[in-house]
């Protein structure tokens, strides 16, 4: 029942009420993240996006333990983005893209980050993104995260990625098509 419920991009109530319970939690543990926002607001916003809570619970399960990082006064959507200590592990074992995982001849991953990621309706971090979070503490000192490639190191046939070692948060390359037990991506979602 549950993937009928995935493929309709609908949650039972259950299953919606454990999310906000969550989501409420980790946003009142976590107030460092989203200064000066609150609960009810986001709440709110959440309450009239039944889409959005779907690709949330997506991040959840997954491993991506969304929380609020920020709120974009022009738009007036908060911003959700993976704060799990580690990349998500629902989401490693992936290559970059379609185009990537299509030029692979063998050992293929079953999908690629940007495809997973557009299944789940969120967005892969840009390089950004990526510092801007690890602002908020440390993530991936064990792991390590695709983020969205530029298109002039891409149409190369490149990617990249980040993680944080030795105190520092660094970017890195790799072959598009390559994939890693200990790689995922980390999201954002707007609400």
């Amino acid at each position: 029942m549950s993937s009928i419920l995935s493929n309709k991009k609908a949650l039972s109530p259950k299953q919606r009420e454990e999310l906000l319970s969550t989501l409420k939690s980790r946003f009142e543990k976590n107030m460092s993240r989203h200064q000066g926002a609150a609960w009810t607001e986001v709440e709110a916003r959440l309450e009239a996006n039944a889409d959005k809570v779907w690709s949330l619970h997506e991040m959840e399960k997954t491993g991506g333990e969304p929380d609020v990082v920020g709120h974009d006064k022009k738009t007036d959507e908060y911003i959700f983005v993976d704060c799990s200590a580690e990349s998500p592990k629902g989401r490693t074992i992936t290559c970059y893209d379609r185009e990537a995982l299509d030029s692979r001849k063998e050992h293929k991953p079953k999908t690629s980050a940007m495809d997973m990621a557009a299944e789940m309706g969120v967005e892969i971090l840009t390089e950004e993104q990526y510092h801007d979070l690890q602002k908020l503490g440390e993530f991936d000192t064990k792991s390590s995260s695709w983020v969205k490639a530029p298109r002039d190191i891409r149409k190369f046939g490149g990617a990249i990625f980040g993680d944080r070692r030795f105190g520092r948060v660094f970017i890195y390359h790799n072959g598009a098509q390559s994939y890693y037990s200990g790689r995922g991506f980390r999201a954002s979602l707007r609400v």
